[in-house]
């Protein structure tokens, strides 16, 4: 699904060249474009929007102010022939502060940009899951998140490992249980482990110690991963 983007600026020339670098950047739908600051406060504060590029100096009311009254902001991309909002600009949150005349190279580093921000706030809205089934012995049996201790792949099979209960063996790759399992709560630290970051007692640089006692081993492409949980 494209991003809702809306450009608001008073220079005719400016909106013309947002439109067509818009065009140009296949994830982007430009919704409408506005010379007429307080029409197009209006405008966003009844449409959601993804993505807003507002010139900060503008006649009727700033960008800043414009951006400030919002209670919804979208990802927003300032853009002025003055240097000296910048500050401000940042202050309000903002992704990026493109400065005139903008190329289109600078344009598509500040959309990267947005999309990135976009898709973390995304992740931080996901609702959490708490379990989910597996088959294992010819029935469906529940996975509690909160009572798994480490997930280990075995062959063909995966066994989730819990605490106060027997492992649960089932025909499934480890790679498709990590896509099942929030990514901020666990991790995987072996090609053949995946641990949760609350049962991380103890990291060394080639085995993980959990709260129960238990060591695993860390896999060479997975320590760097490991090593910014350490640094949080």
């Amino acid at each position: 699904m494209k991003l809702k983007c809306v450009a608001i600026d008073d220079e005719p020339l400016a909106i013309a060249l947002i439109r067509e670098y818009i065009t140009r950047i296949p994830e982007l739908r430009l919704l409408h474009t506005f010379e007429d600051a307080i029409a197009g406060s209006e405008f966003l504060r009844n449409n959601p929007v993804d993505i807003l590029f507002v010139d900060i100096n503008m006649p009727d009311i700033s960008g800043l102010s414009l951006v400030a009254s919002l209670n919804e902001k979208p990802a927003v991309i300032f853009t002025t022939a003055y240097k000296k909002f910048a500050f401000e600009g940042f202050e309000l949150e903002a992704v990026d502060y493109l400065l005139k005349p903008i190329s289109f190279e600078r344009f598509e580093k500040a959309v990267k940009k947005a999309l990135q921000v976009l898709k973390s706030k995304e992740k931080e809205t996901e609702p959490v899951q708490d379990d989910f089934f597996v088959w294992s012995e010819y029935k469906q049996v529940k996975i509690d998140l909160s009572l798994v201790e480490f997930v280990e792949a075995r062959e063909d099979y995966v066994l989730f490992h819990q605490r106060h209960q027997r492992p649960v063996l089932s025909l499934m790759t480890l790679k498709s249980v990590q896509e099942k399992l929030p990514v901020t709560k666990f991790i995987r630290i072996h090609r053949s482990y995946i641990i949760p970051v609350s049962c991380i007692k103890l990291i060394g640089s080639k085995k993980v110690t959990l709260t129960s006692g238990k060591e695993l081993p860390v896999g060479n492409s997975y320590a760097s991963a490991l090593q910014e949980i350490a640094r949080r």
